[in-house]
C-alpha cells in the first residue's frame, strides 16, 4: 500500500544505510518496524476483532494475532488472512482452553476485587486486594509469553504455563516496562471515558480499538519478549544441539555467525558466477550470421519450386 497521502510509504527507493553509522535505539527500531507494516497491522486488527467477537474464541484470536506480530517484529513476511487462520487451525487445541482459561481468570480477579472492596473492610479487605492485585500482575506477566511460546514451540499446555511461570520472573525488567506502557494507554483511555462527553469519547474508543489497539499491544508485547525467549530457551536449546533443524532458525531470523558465513560464502559464490559468465562471453569465438539472400536469389528459389516441388541449391557447394 503506497500509504496515506504519502505518509509511511516504504516501497519509494530510500537513501539507503551507512554501515559505519551510529547503532538505532530498541525504541526507534520499534516505531520504524511497527510503522512499516502499519496498514497490514490493520488489516490483522480487524481480522482479530471479528475472530473474537463471539467472546470463547479469543484465545483463537490472540493465536493468529501473536503469529502475525512475532512475524513482523522478526522482519519476516506473513500473510494477514491465511497465516492467522493457520495458525488457529495448528494451535486451537491449546488456544482454546487458554482463552477460556483468561475469562475464568478475570472473573475470579474482578469477583475478589469487588468482594474485597464493598463487603470487607480493615486489614483483611487490604490483604485480600493486595493480592488480587498481585495475581493480576502475575498472570499478566505471564500472558505476554503464553501465545508467543504456543506459537513458536510444541509445548504442552502444562509446559506452556510453566516455562511462563518462570519466564514472568527472569524477565522482570522488559515485563514491567511493557506494562507501564500499555498501563499508560489504559489510563488515557479512562480518562477519556470520564471526561469526555460518552457520545464524543465512546465512537472514538471503538475505533482505536477496532482499527488499532490491540495489534499495537501485541507488536509492543512480541518486540520486548522474543528475545526474553531467545535468551533463555533458544539459545540454550541450540547451544547444546549446534547444528539442529538450522531452518526453524532462519524461519524466526535467527543466524549465528556460522550461518551468516555459510550465507555470506554463498552469496559469493553467486557473485562469481555473473563474473564467470561475462568473462565467458567474452572470450568466446564470434559466430557469423549466414549471407542473407538478395533478390534475385529468392525469385530463382520461388521458381524452382513452382516447378519442381523443392529447393535449389542456392550456392554451387550446397548439397
Amino acid at each position: 500500500m503506497a500509504g496515506f497521502f504519502g505518509l509511511f510509504d516504504y516501497n519509494k527507493p530510500g537513501p539507503g544505510v551507512d554501515k559505519n553509522g551510529p547503532q538505532k535505539k530498541g525504541i526507534v527500531i520499534f516505531f520504524e518496524l511497527y510503522f512499516r507494516k502499519f496498514w497490514k497491522l490493520i488489516l490483522a486488527n480487524l481480522l482479530y476483532v471479528l475472530v473474537s467477537l463471539p467472546v470463547v474464541t479469543t484465545g483463537f484470536a490472540n493465536a493468529g494475532l501473536t503469529y502475525i506480530t512475532r512475524n513482523f517484529v522478526r522482519e519476516k513476511h506473513a500473510f494477514i488472512y491465511s497465516d492467522f487462520m493457520d495458525t488457529i487451525k495448528k494451535n486451537w487445541k491449546q488456544a482454546l482452553p487458554l482463552g477460556l482459561l483468561n475469562l475464568v481468570f478475570g472473573a475470579i480477579i474482578a469477583f475478589d476485587v469487588y468482594f474485597f472492596w464493598f463487603y470487607t473492610e480493615g486489614f483483611f479487605g487490604m490483604i485480600g486486594l493486595a493480592v488480587s492485585f498481585m495475581l493480576v500482575i502475575l498472570y499478566s506477566f505471564m500472558n505476554y509469553y503464553i501465545y508467543l511460546m504456543m506459537i513458536t514451540f510444541k509445548l504442552t499446555i502444562k509446559q506452556l504455563l510453566k516455562n511462563a511461570l518462570l519466564l514472568a520472573f527472569v524477565g522482570l525488567g522488559r515485563n514491567l516496562l511493557v506494562s507501564v506502557v500499555l498501563l499508560f494507554f489504559y489510563a488515557i483511555g479512562i480518562v477519556i471515558l470520564f471526561y469526555v462527553p460518552l457520545y464524543i469519547c465512546l465512537p472514538i474508543l471503538l475505533f482505536v480499538y477496532i482499527l488499532v489497539f490491540p495489534a499495537f499491544r501485541s507488536f509492543l508485547i512480541q518486540f520486548n519478549m522474543f528475545p526474553v525467549i531467545q535468551k533463555f530457551i533458544i539459545d540454550p536449546y541450540y547451544k547444546d544441539h549446534p547444528g539442529e533443524d538450522r531452518e526453524a532458525k532462519r524461519a524466526l531470523n535467527i543466524e549465528d555467525e556460522e550461518m551468516a558465513a555459510e550465507d555470506e560464502e554463498e552469496a559469493i559464490f553467486q557473485d562469481l558466477g555473473n563474473e564467470q559468465r561475462e568473462e565467458e562471453e567474452e572470450t568466446a569465438p564470434k559466430r557469423e550470421l549466414p549471407k542473407q539472400y538478395n533478390e534475385q536469389e529468392l525469385l530463382r528459389s520461388q521458381y524452382y519450386r513452382r516447378r519442381s516441388g523443392g529447393y535449389p541449391p542456392l550456392y554451387p557447394d550446397q548439397k
